[in-house]
């Protein structure tokens, strides 16, 4: 007999999809979703705030513990310090410096730290880049969600364009290579497939298609 809430892991690249497909599957289940991504864009807004240069070990140091990162439930909007920093944090200048903060250990010790918090008691659906590899290594489904270059660039660019982001294709394109570059050669929980992840490839899945592929292997671990 399988357990009544699960915890389930969904890591990727950037623009790959993974976070539609975790909203989507966490709506479809009645889960709570973590979009750790967000969490780390809300970091990073704090530092642009306040001044604070990734490259600093001091100035972080000190930052970290006044940082506290939550989302609220009727809309999953992250929440910065108690505030509504959803637009703020899905512009091209936070996207454009979240690799080099989420590189920080400091940073990644405490976003980990409250991560594990939100998701300990099973029933919730985190995506990012590390959670089946660090976060949550013995969670109970662990997917790997991939996607061309060409089309994760038309998803990325569709997705600031609709937000009305003036920004080019070529800005978002090299933008995606720097991230990828980045999170995959990170010292501190690079971004890799776990050994036991199950590999999604959204190149060319309709969203309808990846929802239900979700809800099938969610149905498996049940019956396990």
């Amino acid at each position: 007999m399988g357990k009544d809430k699960y915890t389930i892991a969904i890591d990727g690249y950037s623009a790959c999809g993974k976070s539609t497909l975790a909203r989507a599957l966490a709506r479809r289940l009645g889960y709570s979703y973590i979009d750790t991504g967000a969490m780390y864009r809300a970091v990073t807004l704090y530092f642009q705030r306040h001044g604070i240069d990734p490259g600093d070990d001091e100035a972080i140091r000190t930052a970290v513990p006044h940082i506290h990162i939550d989302f609220r439930p009727e809309d999953n909007h992250v929440l910065l310090n108690g505030e509504d920093v959803e637009h703020q944090i899905r512009g091209l200048a936070v996207s454009q410096m979240v690799s080099p903060v989420a590189t920080r250990s400091e940073v990644r010790r405490a976003m980990v730290q409250q991560q594990r918090k939100m998701g300990e008691n099973g029933g919730v659906i985190l995506d990012g880049r590390d959670i089946g590899t660090v976060v949550f290594p013995d969670a109970d489904l662990k997917l790997f969600v991939t996607a061309d270059q060409e089309t994760r660039t038309d998803r990325r660019l569709s997705e600031l364009l609709s937000a009305g982001r003036e920004v080019s294709r070529e800005e978002v394109a090299e933008n995606l290579r720097e991230r990828d570059y980045i999170d995959s050669h990170r010292a501190d929980s690079p971004l890799r497939q776990a050994d036991d992840a199950i590999l999604l490839d959204n190149t060319h899945l309709g969203l309808e298609e990846l929802i239900e592929h979700g809800v099938e292997l969610v149905n498996r671990i049940k019956k396990s």
